[in-house]
């Protein structure tokens, strides 16, 4: 099994690390795969980056209160911006196979591609015109510097990252199915994501929001859960809107309970909310995701707007006041990763730019034909971060439907 050739990262001037090696390719070690799909590391999926080195790039010492290295040229943010969406948790390497339809280990070569569900989001938000920031922590390793320069590159605010000098940058290996749907194999052993603890937390950054939006993998294991809940604290007393994808990865998890349980623990604090239809079956212990009353079930009384995801079908949106449908638009899916993360950017960058249509019924509708569009537009290509539409690549969607 081989890379493409035009994967940058594994050039010829690549040296192998015993480090990374003895992380993430040995058999012997389950804990640093996950997989939902009893697929095994083989020895031809040893990949082995450079060791960990210093960089220009990054500051020569670390901070007094922080234990990873901080970015010493970032993308920041204007101070008066009052539309910032500061997306918190996990950025990673997506290994996206060139060929639908085959098993993980069938697969002739894989497509690097940037990925984690908060980092789609930012990135996504940013590609729409909107104003966005990324909070989490990666490794002082190649895939770190490649991770950070590609938020600079897409004008995401990247000063909340941190760099991790003993953990690697986590990787996910994606089986796509026929229909671009996918599996997941993760290799975290742990990561550097996991890994972020309360003391790096930008503080300021987060105040500065106007929404703050977050997933569940940053939940499972201690101190990135600390951070988290500490995160969210700050940004609530802040006046800032809380924004929740729970991004169910069952194979993350010690089990199902501890999914389900750790999921809900944060439910209520959260403004808005966007689950899938398999996720309503999960959380609800096999409930029909299709009848209205089961959704209501999750609807908690602070919230002010759930969204349920649909695929090609669109979404349904639940408030206090209404709720309703938006159908989506049809496409030939290639690759349905950050699907959803490309609508939870479509919509945010949205409420951003004005919170007041959450009381607008016929203006919410019209963010959510929007967020559906991007979400079409992004499974049409391999990636989530490289799939992500402009507003142009969007409105002519949408124009398309109508002519």
């Amino acid at each position: 099994m081989a890379l493409v050739h035009s994967f940058s990262a594994f050039s010829s001037t690549f040296r192998p690390s015993s480090t990374w090696s003895n992380r993430f390719s040995s058999p012997a070690d389950t804990r640093s795969c996950h997989t939902n799909n009893n697929v095994k590391p083989s020895a031809s999926l040893t990949f082995k980056p450079p060791p960990v080195h210093s960089s220009s790039r990054f500051s020569s010492q670390p901070s007094s209160v922080r234990s990873g290295k901080v970015l010493a040229s970032v993308q920041g943010t204007s101070e008066t911006d009052e539309s910032l969406v500061v997306c918190f948790g996990e950025m990673l390497i997506d290994f996206v196979p060139t060929i639908n339809g085959l098993a993980l280990a069938e697969a002739p070569a894989f497509k690097k591609a940037p990925g984690g569900a908060p980092a789609n989001v930012a990135v996504g938000i940013a590609r729409l015109g909107g104003s966005s920031a990324f909070i989490g922590k990666v490794g002082e390793d190649e895939f770190g510097y490649m991770l950070a320069d590609i938020l600079k590159e897409n004008n995401v605010n990247n000063e909340g990252m941190r760099f991790d000098p003993g953990a690697r940058t986590a990787l996910a290996f994606v089986t796509l199915k026929k229909d671009g749907e996918r599996e997941f194999m993760f290799y975290r052993n742990p990561s550097a994501d996991m890994l972020l603890e309360e003391s790096e937390l930008d503080l300021d950054l987060i105040r500065k929001a106007k929404i703050f939006h977050y997933g569940s993998i940053s939940l499972i294991t201690e101190p990135c859960k600390s951070a988290h809940i500490a995160a969210t604290k700050v940004a609530k007393d802040a006046g800032v809107l809380l924004s929740y994808d729970p991004n169910l990865r069952l194979p993350l998890w010690p089990s199902a309970e501890s999914a389900r349980e750790g999921i809900l623990s944060i439910w209520d604090t959260a403004d808005i909310i966007k689950i899938s239809e398999e996720e309503i079956v999960f959380l609800t212990n096999g409930e029909d995701p299709y009848d209205d009353n089961v959704v209501r079930k999750l609807y908690h009384e602070n919230l002010k707007l759930l969204l349920v995801t649909e695929g090609p079908d669109g979404c349904r949106y639940y408030t206090k006041e209404f709720s309703g449908r938006v159908k989506g638009i049809k496409v030939d899916p290639v690759d349905t990763t950050g699907a959803g993360d490309a609508f939870v950017a479509g919509v945010l960058s949205k409420i951003a730019a004005d919170t007041s249509l959450l009381k607008d019924e016929k203006r919410l509708r019209e963010a959510l034909s929007f967020a559906n569009a991007c979400g079409a537009i992004t499974v049409t290509e391999r990636g989530a971060i490289p799939a992500l539409p402009t507003t142009e690549a969007v409105m002519n969607a949408l124009l398309k439907t109508v002519a």
